[in-house]
């Protein structure tokens, strides 16, 4: 049986190539689903499309390693609180993650993919979400509970 871990791994290898397209397609999807996050980011993407892409590659070379992920997410939430940004755009986010992974990793994207990240994108959620309550951010009801 494959871990976790290996299927995202694999699947971001799947999808690795197409480098900023990826970002590109997240943010498309994230801002035409949720139009009232549009504010919250700068108007020309180009820099935060770059940082997100490299926050995904740490994350996959690091998924296996709780604690350097969860310092990782603790300051990543920290940091987007000053943005404007609070656990409750976390679930969006986490949905438009998903499809930009689902468009482009092809084959590689499959039912047990898809149930990886979202177990990954839980805990990316839990961490995030309870850095950002720390920092001041309203919590709504769903953070803590590994949905996302």
């Amino acid at each position: 049986m494959t871990s976790q871990t290996e299927l995202v791994k694999s699947s971001f290898a799947a999808v690795e190539p197409y480098g900023t397209q990826v970002t590109e397609y997240f943010y498309d999807h994230l801002f035409e689903h949720h139009p009232e996050v549009r504010p919250l980011f700068a108007e020309h993407m180009g820099e935060q499309r770059d940082r997100l892409w490299q926050a995904l590659r740490a994350l996959v070379g690091k998924v296996e390693d709780t604690e350097a992920v969860t310092r990782m997410l603790d300051g990543l939430g920290t940091r987007h609180v000053g943005y404007g940004a609070t656990p409750a755009h976390l679930p969006a986010v986490g949905a438009s993650l998903l499809a930009a992974l689902k468009h482009f990793a092809g084959t590689a994207w499959t039912p047990e993919t898809e149930a990886a990240w979202v177990a990954v994108y839980g805990m990316i959620t839990d961490v995030m979400g309870r850095a950002m309550e720390r920092a001041g951010a309203p919590a709504p009801a769903s953070v803590g509970t590994g949905h996302g």
